[in-house]
Protein backbone atom coordinates (compact mmCIF):
# COMPACT_ATOMS: atom_id res chain seq x y z
CA UNK A 1 0.00 0.00 0.00
CA UNK A 2 3.02 2.29 0.27
CA UNK A 3 2.76 3.48 -3.34
CA UNK A 4 -0.71 4.85 -2.61
CA UNK A 5 0.04 6.65 0.66
CA UNK A 6 -1.41 10.18 0.70
CA UNK A 7 -2.96 9.56 -2.70
CA UNK A 8 -6.33 10.98 -3.64
CA UNK A 9 -7.62 7.44 -3.95
CA UNK A 10 -6.93 6.18 -0.43
CA UNK A 11 -7.10 9.30 1.74
CA UNK A 12 -10.93 9.13 2.19
CA UNK A 13 -10.51 5.51 3.30
CA UNK A 14 -7.95 6.58 5.91
CA UNK A 15 -10.26 9.33 7.20
CA UNK A 16 -13.12 6.83 7.39
CA UNK A 17 -10.96 4.46 9.42
CA UNK A 18 -9.91 7.25 11.79
CA UNK A 19 -13.58 8.11 12.36
CA UNK A 20 -14.00 4.43 13.24
CA UNK A 21 -11.11 4.68 15.71
CA UNK A 22 -12.79 7.65 17.42
CA UNK A 23 -16.12 5.84 17.61
CA UNK A 24 -14.52 2.69 19.03
CA UNK A 25 -12.85 4.83 21.71
CA UNK A 26 -16.27 6.26 22.62
CA UNK A 27 -17.68 2.74 22.69
CA UNK A 28 -14.97 1.58 25.10
CA UNK A 29 -15.80 4.55 27.35
CA UNK A 30 -19.49 3.68 27.20
CA UNK A 31 -18.60 0.11 28.13
CA UNK A 32 -16.74 1.43 31.17
CA UNK A 33 -19.72 3.55 32.23
CA UNK A 34 -22.01 0.57 31.71
CA UNK A 35 -19.87 -1.54 34.01
CA UNK A 36 -19.43 1.16 36.67
CA UNK A 37 -23.18 1.76 36.84
CA UNK A 38 -23.93 -1.97 36.99
CA UNK A 39 -26.07 -1.67 33.87
CA UNK A 40 -24.73 -4.54 31.77
CA UNK A 41 -27.40 -7.10 32.67
CA UNK A 42 -30.42 -4.82 32.36
CA UNK A 43 -31.28 -6.03 28.83
CA UNK A 44 -31.74 -9.78 28.88
CA UNK A 45 -32.02 -10.54 25.17
CA UNK A 46 -30.00 -9.84 22.05
CA UNK A 47 -31.98 -8.51 19.10
CA UNK A 48 -29.60 -6.75 16.68
CA UNK A 49 -32.40 -4.98 14.75
CA UNK A 50 -35.53 -4.50 16.88
CA UNK A 51 -33.42 -4.07 20.00
CA UNK A 52 -32.35 -0.63 18.77
CA UNK A 53 -35.80 0.68 19.73
CA UNK A 54 -36.18 1.22 23.50
CA UNK A 55 -39.50 0.78 25.33
CA UNK A 56 -41.84 3.54 24.16
CA UNK A 57 -44.66 3.38 26.70
CA UNK A 58 -45.37 2.30 30.28
CA UNK A 59 -46.50 -1.19 29.30
CA UNK A 60 -43.32 -1.85 27.31
CA UNK A 61 -41.21 -0.55 30.19
CA UNK A 62 -42.98 -2.87 32.61
CA UNK A 63 -42.38 -5.82 30.27
CA UNK A 64 -38.67 -5.03 30.10
CA UNK A 65 -38.54 -4.55 33.88
CA UNK A 66 -40.30 -7.87 34.41
CA UNK A 67 -37.67 -9.60 32.25
CA UNK A 68 -34.92 -8.04 34.37
CA UNK A 69 -36.69 -9.18 37.53
CA UNK A 70 -36.11 -12.79 36.46
CA UNK A 71 -32.32 -12.33 36.56
CA UNK A 72 -30.13 -13.40 39.49
CA UNK A 73 -28.79 -9.85 39.74
CA UNK A 74 -32.23 -8.47 40.49
CA UNK A 75 -33.22 -11.24 42.90
CA UNK A 76 -29.95 -11.26 44.87
CA UNK A 77 -28.72 -7.67 44.58
CA UNK A 78 -31.31 -5.22 43.29
CA UNK A 79 -34.61 -6.52 44.66
CA UNK A 80 -35.42 -3.01 45.94
CA UNK A 81 -35.19 -1.50 42.45
CA UNK A 82 -38.03 0.71 41.27
CA UNK A 83 -38.96 1.24 37.64
CA UNK A 84 -37.04 4.52 37.77
CA UNK A 85 -33.88 2.71 38.95
CA UNK A 86 -34.31 0.20 36.15
CA UNK A 87 -34.71 2.91 33.51
CA UNK A 88 -31.36 4.38 34.56
CA UNK A 89 -29.38 1.15 34.12
CA UNK A 90 -31.37 0.22 31.01
CA UNK A 91 -30.36 3.49 29.34
CA UNK A 92 -26.61 2.85 29.62
CA UNK A 93 -26.76 -0.71 28.33
CA UNK A 94 -29.13 0.32 25.55
CA UNK A 95 -26.91 3.27 24.55
CA UNK A 96 -23.82 1.03 24.61
CA UNK A 97 -25.53 -1.38 22.21
CA UNK A 98 -26.96 1.46 20.09
CA UNK A 99 -23.48 2.91 19.61
CA UNK A 100 -22.29 -0.52 18.47
CA UNK A 101 -25.08 -0.60 15.89
CA UNK A 102 -24.15 2.92 14.77
CA UNK A 103 -20.55 1.76 14.39
CA UNK A 104 -21.77 -0.98 12.09
CA UNK A 105 -23.70 1.52 9.96
CA UNK A 106 -20.77 3.96 9.80
CA UNK A 107 -18.56 1.10 8.69
CA UNK A 108 -20.92 -0.55 6.19
CA UNK A 109 -22.30 2.42 4.23
CA UNK A 110 -18.94 4.07 3.39
CA UNK A 111 -17.54 0.60 2.68
CA UNK A 112 -20.17 0.08 -0.02
CA UNK A 113 -19.58 3.59 -1.41
CA UNK A 114 -15.80 3.11 -1.53
CA UNK A 115 -16.30 -0.29 -3.14
CA UNK A 116 -18.37 1.29 -5.91
CA UNK A 117 -15.80 4.07 -6.32
CA UNK A 118 -13.02 1.45 -6.47
CA UNK A 119 -10.99 3.12 -3.75
CA UNK A 120 -9.82 -0.18 -2.27
CA UNK A 121 -6.54 -1.55 -3.56
CA UNK A 122 -5.68 -5.22 -3.72
CA UNK A 123 -3.51 -4.83 -0.63
CA UNK A 124 -6.50 -3.63 1.39
CA UNK A 125 -8.60 -6.76 0.88
CA UNK A 126 -7.06 -8.86 3.65
CA UNK A 127 -7.01 -6.06 6.28
CA UNK A 128 -10.61 -5.22 5.42
CA UNK A 129 -11.74 -8.84 5.88
CA UNK A 130 -9.94 -8.96 9.23
CA UNK A 131 -11.67 -5.72 10.23
CA UNK A 132 -15.08 -7.20 9.40
CA UNK A 133 -14.32 -10.36 11.38
CA UNK A 134 -13.05 -8.45 14.41
CA UNK A 135 -16.16 -6.27 14.45
CA UNK A 136 -18.48 -9.27 14.23
CA UNK A 137 -16.48 -11.16 16.85
CA UNK A 138 -16.77 -8.25 19.26
CA UNK A 139 -20.56 -8.33 19.09
CA UNK A 140 -20.72 -12.09 19.65
CA UNK A 141 -18.25 -11.98 22.54
CA UNK A 142 -20.23 -9.13 24.11
CA UNK A 143 -23.42 -11.19 24.18
CA UNK A 144 -21.61 -14.29 25.48
CA UNK A 145 -20.30 -12.10 28.30
CA UNK A 146 -23.77 -10.75 29.16
CA UNK A 147 -25.26 -14.24 29.02
CA UNK A 148 -22.77 -15.41 31.66
CA UNK A 149 -24.40 -13.06 34.16
CA UNK A 150 -27.93 -14.29 33.52
CA UNK A 151 -27.56 -17.89 34.72
CA UNK A 152 -27.48 -19.60 38.11
CA UNK A 153 -26.85 -17.22 40.99
CA UNK A 154 -24.50 -14.91 39.12
CA UNK A 155 -25.03 -11.25 39.95
CA UNK A 156 -22.34 -10.08 37.53
CA UNK A 157 -20.70 -11.29 34.33
CA UNK A 158 -17.84 -13.78 34.29
CA UNK A 159 -14.56 -11.87 34.65
CA UNK A 160 -12.79 -14.03 32.06
CA UNK A 161 -15.47 -13.20 29.51
CA UNK A 162 -15.37 -9.54 30.52
CA UNK A 163 -11.62 -9.54 29.87
CA UNK A 164 -12.15 -11.23 26.49
CA UNK A 165 -14.76 -8.62 25.53
CA UNK A 166 -12.45 -5.77 26.51
CA UNK A 167 -9.33 -7.18 24.84
CA UNK A 168 -11.16 -7.88 21.56
CA UNK A 169 -12.34 -4.25 21.63
CA UNK A 170 -8.76 -3.06 22.10
CA UNK A 171 -7.53 -5.33 19.31
CA UNK A 172 -10.21 -3.89 17.01
CA UNK A 173 -9.24 -0.35 18.02
CA UNK A 174 -5.50 -0.90 17.50
CA UNK A 175 -5.97 -2.76 14.22
CA UNK A 176 -8.20 -0.02 12.82
CA UNK A 177 -5.68 2.64 13.86
CA UNK A 178 -2.80 0.67 12.34
CA UNK A 179 -4.73 0.25 9.09
CA UNK A 180 -5.45 4.00 8.91
CA UNK A 181 -1.86 4.98 9.69
CA UNK A 182 -0.54 2.58 7.06
CA UNK A 183 -2.43 4.68 4.50
CA UNK A 184 -1.31 8.04 5.88
CA UNK A 185 2.27 7.87 7.11
CA UNK A 186 4.85 8.25 4.37
CA UNK A 187 7.69 5.71 4.23
CA UNK A 188 10.19 8.52 4.85
CA UNK A 189 8.48 9.26 8.16
CA UNK A 190 8.72 5.67 9.36
CA UNK A 191 11.49 4.48 11.65
CA UNK A 192 13.31 1.15 11.32
CA UNK A 193 14.86 0.41 14.71
CA UNK A 194 15.01 -3.33 15.58
CA UNK A 195 16.10 -2.89 19.26
CA UNK A 196 13.35 -0.32 19.85
CA UNK A 197 10.86 -2.55 18.07
CA UNK A 198 11.69 -5.42 20.44
CA UNK A 199 11.15 -3.16 23.44
CA UNK A 200 7.89 -1.90 21.94
CA UNK A 201 6.62 -5.45 21.41
CA UNK A 202 7.59 -6.34 24.99
CA UNK A 203 5.70 -3.32 26.31
CA UNK A 204 2.64 -4.20 24.22
CA UNK A 205 2.62 -7.76 25.55
CA UNK A 206 2.89 -6.58 29.16
CA UNK A 207 0.27 -3.90 28.51
CA UNK A 208 -2.12 -6.53 27.13
CA UNK A 209 -1.66 -8.64 30.26
CA UNK A 210 -2.20 -5.51 32.35
CA UNK A 211 -5.46 -4.78 30.51
CA UNK A 212 -6.58 -8.35 31.17
CA UNK A 213 -5.89 -7.86 34.87
CA UNK A 214 -7.67 -4.52 34.76
CA UNK A 215 -10.71 -6.42 33.50
CA UNK A 216 -10.28 -8.98 36.28
CA UNK A 217 -10.15 -6.12 38.79
CA UNK A 218 -13.40 -4.73 37.39
CA UNK A 219 -15.19 -8.06 37.04
CA UNK A 220 -14.24 -9.31 40.51
CA UNK A 221 -14.57 -5.89 42.21
CA UNK A 222 -11.10 -6.68 43.50
CA UNK A 223 -10.33 -3.07 44.41
CA UNK A 224 -12.66 -3.41 47.40
CA UNK A 225 -10.43 -6.13 48.86
CA UNK A 226 -7.57 -3.65 49.38
CA UNK A 227 -8.64 0.01 49.08
CA UNK A 228 -5.22 1.30 50.14
CA UNK A 229 -2.18 2.73 48.33
CA UNK A 230 0.77 2.42 47.98
CA UNK A 231 0.54 -0.54 50.36
CA UNK A 232 -1.97 -3.34 49.92
CA UNK A 233 -3.80 -3.45 53.25
CA UNK A 234 -0.61 -2.32 54.94
CA UNK A 235 1.72 -4.79 53.20
CA UNK A 236 4.10 -4.62 50.25
CA UNK A 237 3.55 -8.33 49.65
CA UNK A 238 0.07 -8.84 51.09
CA UNK A 239 -1.19 -11.71 53.19
CA UNK A 240 -3.52 -14.25 51.57
CA UNK A 241 -2.09 -14.27 48.06
CA UNK A 242 -1.87 -18.07 47.91
CA UNK A 243 -4.79 -19.20 50.06
CA UNK A 244 -6.87 -20.70 47.25
CA UNK A 245 -6.56 -24.28 46.00
CA UNK A 246 -5.42 -25.29 43.49
CA UNK A 247 -2.63 -22.72 43.76
CA UNK A 248 -2.85 -21.67 40.11
CA UNK A 249 -6.41 -20.39 40.66
CA UNK A 250 -4.98 -17.55 42.77
CA UNK A 251 -3.62 -15.95 39.60
CA UNK A 252 -7.07 -15.10 38.26
CA UNK A 253 -9.57 -15.63 41.09
CA UNK A 254 -7.89 -14.42 44.29
CA UNK A 255 -8.83 -10.76 44.77
CA UNK A 256 -5.63 -9.88 46.61
CA UNK A 257 -3.38 -11.67 44.11
CA UNK A 258 -5.15 -10.08 41.15
CA UNK A 259 -4.68 -6.64 42.68
CA UNK A 260 -1.02 -7.33 43.51
CA UNK A 261 -0.29 -8.40 39.93
CA UNK A 262 -2.25 -5.48 38.49
CA UNK A 263 -0.29 -2.96 40.54
CA UNK A 264 3.04 -4.66 39.88
CA UNK A 265 2.49 -4.63 36.13
CA UNK A 266 1.62 -0.92 36.30
CA UNK A 267 4.91 -0.11 38.02
CA UNK A 268 6.81 -2.23 35.50
CA UNK A 269 5.13 -0.47 32.58
CA UNK A 270 6.06 2.96 33.95
CA UNK A 271 9.73 1.96 34.07
CA UNK A 272 9.71 0.38 30.60
CA UNK A 273 7.94 3.33 28.99
CA UNK A 274 10.45 5.76 30.49
CA UNK A 275 13.25 3.64 28.99
CA UNK A 276 11.36 3.51 25.68
CA UNK A 277 10.96 7.30 25.66
CA UNK A 278 14.68 7.98 25.96
CA UNK A 279 15.48 5.40 23.29
CA UNK A 280 12.85 6.83 20.93
CA UNK A 281 14.17 10.32 21.56
CA UNK A 282 17.36 9.30 19.77
CA UNK A 283 15.51 8.57 16.52
CA UNK A 284 15.76 10.80 13.46
CA UNK A 285 14.31 14.23 14.25
CA UNK A 286 12.35 14.26 11.00
CA UNK A 287 10.65 10.96 11.78
CA UNK A 288 7.12 10.71 13.11
CA UNK A 289 8.42 8.61 16.00
CA UNK A 290 10.63 11.43 17.27
CA UNK A 291 7.71 13.86 17.15
CA UNK A 292 5.28 11.69 19.12
CA UNK A 293 7.64 9.77 21.41
CA UNK A 294 6.44 11.86 24.37
CA UNK A 295 2.86 10.62 23.97
CA UNK A 296 3.15 7.23 25.79
CA UNK A 297 5.02 8.94 28.63
CA UNK A 298 2.32 11.61 28.93
CA UNK A 299 -0.43 8.98 29.00
CA UNK A 300 1.36 7.03 31.76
Amino acid sequence: MEDLINSHRTRPVAVWLLVGVFMIMIQVMLGGITRLTGSGLSITDWDPIIGAIPPLNHQEWMTAFHQYQQTPQYRLLNADFTLSNFKFIFFWEWFHRLWARLLGVVFLIPFIIFLIQKRFTKGMVKPMIILFLLGGLQGVVGWIMVESGLVGDNIRVNHFKLATHFITAMVLLCYTLWFALSLIVKPAKRTVNPPLKKLTVSILIILTIQLVYGSFMAGLHAALAAPTWPSINGYTIPYGMFRMQPAISNIADNLITVQFIHRGLAYLLVVLIIVWFFKALKSEKASLLHKICWLPLAIV
